[in-house]
């Protein structure tokens, strides 16, 4: 289908959910959330189910929020979006298996959040990465129930006050990725640690992540309806509405 933004395969117990709208750099569009969201509770109900692999297609994993979708939206579309991100975010943290997440290309923003989200994460070593809303008069609000708890707060505040580029090396000493590797040898690690997952008992699995990610789902239940408020908020104002208007006139 023309309008397909995700695609969903399966190959034994290892399912992969593929990001296929290259043309916007994978952005968060609500469209988007709603079928990658979508995909992840086709995933929750196989039973036979073990891995879910998260990858895009592309020169960029994920370019965060759909600005051109944000420049014309009004509050209540605004709030639907912040609505679906935040039940993306939860969907994968709460998803019965574990989800890898393959990052080959730069990811920004709001696509650290879902990274983030990931129970595991394998980047390339040259991979860029980028948490830039206050540079757009934002604030990474609903992202921040995941990003946050991945790092020390020095590494949170360098990354999300500073909003700078750091590669997938640096993400992986502050814990926002498992591991980053050489360009070249990517499709072997994903493939190594896929090998290992789907080798364990469903049941192991199961129990596994609920027990790791318990409190990060309270944190995301607790925190996420304050912070998917901020988060409409800021995008509807005139200092964030400006930065997308030029982002349109380029």
């Amino acid at each position: 289908m023309g309008d397909a933004l995700v695609r969903a395969t399966r190959d034994g117990v290892v399912h992969t959910i593929t990001l296929c709208s290259p043309a916007n750099r994978n952005a968060l569009s609500r469209a988007l959330l709603a079928q990658l969201t979508a995909a992840l509770a086709d995933i929750d109900a196989d039973d036979d189910a073990r891995v879910a692999v998260l990858r895009a297609e592309g020169p960029a994993f994920c370019g965060g929020a759909d600005l051109k979708e944000a420049a014309t939206a009004d509050a209540a579309a605004q709030a639907e979006t912040s609505t679906r991100m935040l039940a993306l975010l939860r969907a994968t943290v709460a998803l019965s298996v574990p989800v890898l997440a393959v990052v080959h290309a730069p990811v920004r923003a709001g696509g650290v959040g879902l990274v983030a989200a990931c129970d595991l994460a394998i980047a390339s070593s040259d991979a860029t990465f980028a948490l830039g809303e206050v540079r757009l008069g934002l604030a990474p609000a609903v992202i921040s129930t995941v990003v946050v708890p991945r790092m020390s707060g020095r590494d949170a505040a360098r990354l999300l006050l500073g909003g700078g580029e750091f590669d997938g090396a640096h993400a992986a000493r502050v814990g926002l990725v498992s591991d980053a590797v050489a360009p070249d040898d990517l499709d072997d690690a994903v493939d190594v640690m896929v090998g290992r997952l789907a080798a364990s008992p469903r049941q192991g699995l199961v129990a596994t992540k609920q027990l790791l990610n318990g409190p990060l789902v309270e944190r995301i239940d607790r925190d996420g309806p304050a912070m998917g408020a901020l988060s409409a908020r800021l995008f509807q104002s005139e200092v964030a509405q400006a930065h997308f208007r030029r982002f349109l006139d380029r």
